[in-house]
């Protein structure tokens, strides 16, 4: 519809065939408007998750800094190194919350961001996201991020899920590792799928959101704007009725392979829709119930 292209996220919700099971319509729900991903100056990417409850990086910013490592900051730990002009620290996950990290960190004074590293462990070492509350950016990696932000040689997973250790090994209190640079962009949110099931396989035939769920100017303080669930008609082969938060209701038609718009409904003051089922009245008419999260039932009747 932008003629941009994001990569996909993997926020399958609910899906339906058509009545004629030609095709499937299928929802991706998605809250978060924005991507986000990180490098460092020695030219790797790696894969950050941004926590729950930090400061964010503002859409389309970006946040740089060499990175300093402060090992454990649990109370009772040596005390995380002071910073300098634009540092970002790195601390291990290990033994208290991370909020407890994060707070130490901010208590040394002059961090511009975190970086958390999982633990060795049966249980760790990969990506994980984090509960965690914070003022400064704050986002956590998988354990070989860490060997690599300090240029540490022979990280090894399965020596990983075998120990125990926090730390990183050998690295001194202090240490200063690359420089990094975390983006966050605007990527959309949840929006829908038609898929092509002639031959039994699932073949992608067109994607479609609502124009305000691709507006960057709409990532924040306008409710959600993502899709929640399709319910396709029981007596019209190309037509789905799609329940869609703060967007309303939607009615799509499968047109030359492609989902079209043909009609919408947003109540006076907003709506926040969430179920969304098409049935056959007592009159052998076709309507739609939609359940709005704020204000209760909703049945419609589409009328082209």
């Amino acid at each position: 519809q932008t003629g941009l292209s994001e990569a996909p996220e993997g926020n399958a919700h609910q899906s339906e065939f058509t009545l004629d099971n030609n095709y499937i319509i299928a929802s991706d729900e998605d809250f978060s408007p924005t991507g986000f991903d990180a490098s460092s100056d020695d030219g790797g990417q790696f894969f950050a998750v941004p926590g729950d409850a930090t400061a964010a990086i503002p859409v389309g910013g970006t946040l740089s800094g060499q990175t300093v490592y402060g090992g454990r900051a649990c109370i009772g730990d040596p005390a995380v190194p002071a910073a300098g002009v634009g540092q970002i620290a790195v601390v291990v996950r290990g033994l208290c919350t991370f909020t407890e990290k994060i707070a130490n960190v901010e208590a040394a004074g002059g961090y511009v961001g975190a970086i958390v590293v999982n633990r060795e462990g049966a249980d760790a070492c990969t990506a994980f996201g984090m509960s965690v509350a914070g003022t400064i950016p704050a986002v956590s990696v998988d354990r070989g991020v860490g060997y690599d932000l300090f240029d540490l040689p022979g990280y090894d997973e399965a020596a990983c899920l075998a120990g125990v250790a926090s730390d990183l090994p050998g690295v001194a209190l202090g240490a200063q590792g690359d420089i990094v640079e975390m983006r966050s962009f605007f990527d959309g949110w949840g929006y829908v799928h038609l898929y092509d099931n002639n031959d039994g396989k699932l073949v992608e035939l067109d994607t479609w959101a609502i124009p305000e769920a691709m507006d960057p100017s709409k990532a924040e303080g306008v409710g959600d704007l993502s899709v929640h669930e399709v319910a396709t008609s029981l007596l019209d082969s190309s037509l789905g009725y799609i329940s869609y938060y703060s967007g309303g209701l939607r009615v799509v038609d499968i047109v030359n392979d492609e989902l079209v718009e043909v009609g919408h409904f947003i109540d006076e003051g907003g709506n926040n829709f969430w179920g969304v089922q098409a049935f056959i009245g007592s009159d052998g008419e076709e309507y739609i119930a939609a359940s709005d999260r704020d204000h209760g039932l909703y049945i419609f009747q589409y009328t082209p």
